[in-house]
């Protein structure tokens, strides 16, 4: 997988051949300080290390996305992922309050400041992916002037995943896109996040100080009309380590109708996709998973039928 530097006067060329080729890259020098990263890493180990009877009192409820439980996408699958995650959508306070109810407010002030930095962080990612697909700030009419996005769609995922006795038997996380427009992860030093590359198959993404994975998701995949693959990824589990991940989802206002760029589109390069909001994909996505590109595609192709197995528009996928 490209290692790219965000100090690199390249970066811009190198950030699209990475989008194009393997739909995901590193990113070292990014600006997000190591001890940031720590201590949400420390956040992350003091909530899944918590007696489960503490965890299950921030459990999210059956029609909300924030809390702790297991991996929505876990009802696809004929066994259950061995992995654990909690979600922050917004404020972490009130869940936070529940696990920790004497010292909630340095756990709540450490996610804050990571998502803080985290969306600074995915907005330059967007407009460098953006760019090289030479689509400028003007192009886009949801930005204001200067390519700030004020309602910008973001979430937090963190991850635990338990070292596991038989790991050849057990899936930590299956393989899925993202839905979102990019995917920021931060991995710990535990190996376990493989990508798809193409005639190549399965590849694991090497722990590298600092650095940071990130994914192309389906709305990207779309607006690119499809020259920049949403990649394929899981995760698998180790024996004797537990491995922790937090993934931060970035992408463009719910209610903002994300299409085929004019132009990307040309007549050798038809749409492929009708224009869907990310509130409406999520919805597909929730009853179809990893189906969902394939039913929004203009081009006829065979009917699909789905099962709604959450009865939950408001499905998030993990990386």
């Amino acid at each position: 997988m490209p290692v790219i530097d965000f100090n690199d006067p390249d970066a811009l060329q190198l950030i699209g051949h990475a989008c194009k080729t393997w739909g995901a890259f590193q990113v070292v020098n990014h600006g997000i300080p190591t001890s940031l990263l720590d201590q949400t890493e420390c956040t992350s180990r003091d909530l899944f290390s918590l007696p489960i009877e503490q965890k299950l009192k921030a459990s999210r409820s059956p029609d909300a996305i924030s809390g702790y439980g297991l991996i929505r996408s876990n009802s696809f699958f004929s066994k259950i992922m061995w992995s654990e995650g909690f979600t922050v959508l917004g404020s972490p306070v009130d869940h936070f309050r529940q696990l920790w109810p004497q010292d909630y407010t340095k756990h709540c002030e450490v996610i804050e400041e990571y998502e803080k930095k985290m969306k600074r962080l995915a907005e330059k990612l967007m407009w460098l992916m953006l760019g090289s697909l030479g689509i400028t700030k003007e192009d886009i009419d949801w930005a204001d002037p200067n390519g700030y996005i004020p309602d910008a769609s973001s979430a937090s995922q963190m991850n635990h995943y338990p070292a596991c006795p038989d790991p050849d038997r057990a899936m930590g996380m299956a393989t899925h896109t993202d839905s979102s427009f990019l995917t920021i992860v931060y991995q710990n030093n535990v190996i376990g996040l493989q990508v798809l590359k193409e005639r190549t198959g399965w590849v694991t993404v090497p722990v590298i100080p600092g650095g940071l994975v990130v994914n192309i998701g389906d709305l990207l995949h779309i607006l690119s009309n499809g020259l920049y693959p949403s990649v394929l990824h899981r995760a698998v589990v180790n024996r004797s380590k537990a491995r922790f991940s937090v993934a931060y989802f970035y992408g463009p206002p719910t209610t903002v109708q994300v299409s085929p760029f004019p132009k990307l589109i040309g007549p050798g390069h038809p749409s492929l996709y009708r224009p869907i909001t990310w509130s409406e994909f999520l919805g597909i996505k929730a009853k179809c998973f990893n189906e969902a590109l394939s039913l929004i595609k203009v081009t006829k192709t065979p009917p699909i039928e789905c099962v709604d197995a959450n009865d939950d528009s408001n499905n998030v996928e993990v990386a």
